[in-house]
């Protein structure tokens, strides 16, 4: 059994960490940490884990003796010491922040405030979006797991960027978040009052996922892609909905297009792309791993829609996680994630 470290486990990231772990065939948790919650029992403070994960949260540097591989679910700035210990320990490190995810330094510095400590280990970390960097993560010791609104965006655009047709300029990402998406720390815009039945876009065109998205893009067109990105907020817990519009370069008929995307996405389990009419919805992906994907022309504005649904703490953020993790040990990427959406 592979020995699974979760830092910052009482986040709803770890959380959800800790409950697709639970059930996985081939790992088991040997130990979770928590700043805010040192020496209590995950139960008390989910307590869906009663009888189920009875654990005591340590410290992180517990955490990374106890595993064979250690997830990090922090704040951005929080992670890299803990990167520099696990691979001075021969451990695997999967991060679920931001620290690893951008390849520039100057960019970091301008959307994070913050600096490369150990800029050995950035050089090494690879990109966890198994649909793209596959081969890449296969003997990685350094994993960035991205986020929600960076892994649903490519997923949708990617192909028919790599197909060449559509623009690498003009393309606007209009994102809806789930309120998990803010993490489990209290905010304004995040207090109930304010959030119920309301809904409103946040951070517009400067979110700090923008280079993110956009470092995504560029590698697969092989050349600088600017993008709007607008996240909103939805009154739900999870989910994320990604509408994507982008300029296309020539005239294309519905069929050329979804054979682009089908032969792209051949073998990808966790990708559906769904029949032409049909809609992606985070309704049908809730507590799975999979991105439903659906595809429209505008052909009155010479665009494509490309409509993508993911749970954001699934696929988004844990499930891809562990997709990760079965990759570096040599499992099928299925390996703990069969999880079938609810019906309703």
């Amino acid at each position: 059994m592979i020995k699974v470290g979760v830092i910052g486990a009482t986040g709803y990231a770890g959380a959800e960490l800790v409950r697709l772990i639970t059930t996985h065939p081939k790992a088991e948790v040997a130990a979770i940490s928590s700043v805010s919650f040192e020496g209590k029992k995950l139960s008390e403070v989910y307590k869906s884990y009663i009888n189920i994960n009875d654990m005591i949260c340590e410290n992180a540097e517990a955490v990374v003796e106890k595993s064979d591989v250690v997830f990090a679910a922090l704040p951005h700035g929080l992670s890299q010491e803990l990167a520099k210990i696990c691979c001075d320990s021969g451990k695997f490190f999967i991060d679920l922040g931001a620290d690893f995810r951008l390849k520039s330094e100057d960019e970091y510095k301008e959307w994070y405030n913050g600096e490369y400590i150990h800029k050995e280990l950035h050089e090494q970390a690879v990109y966890g979006l198994p649909e793209f960097f596959r081969d890449k993560i296969r003997g990685a010791r350094i994993i960035a797991n991205p986020g929600c609104y960076t892994t649903c965006s490519p997923l949708a655009i990617v192909p028919a960027l790599a197909a060449g047709v559509i623009s690498t300029h003009g393309i606007i990402c209009d994102c809806k978040s789930g309120v998990t998406g803010a993490g489990r720390g209290l905010s304004q815009g995040s207090h109930y009052p304010e959030l119920n039945e309301g809904f409103h876009p946040y951070k517009v065109a400067c979110h700090r996922h923008t280079p993110e998205i956009e470092q995504t893009l560029g590698y697969f067109a092989e050349e600088k892609v600017t993008i709007t990105f607008v996240p909103h907020l939805l009154p739900v817990n999870r989910g994320i909905l990604a509408t994507c519009y982008a300029p296309l370069k020539r005239d294309i008929t519905m069929q050329e297009l979804r054979k682009i995307y089908e032969d792209f996405y051949a073998g990808e389990y966790f990708i559906r792309l769904l029949d032409e009419g049909s809609v992606a919805d985070i309704h049908n992906v809730r507590y799975s791993n999979f991105c439903d994907i659906s595809l429209h022309l505008d052909k009155r504005a010479g665009l494509m829609v490309a409509v993508s649904a993911i749970d954001n703490m699934v696929k988004g953020a844990a499930g891809q996680a562990v997709q990760n993790m079965n990759i570096l040990f040599g499992l099928d990427e299925k390996t703990g994630l069969e999880i079938v959406p609810p019906a309703f």
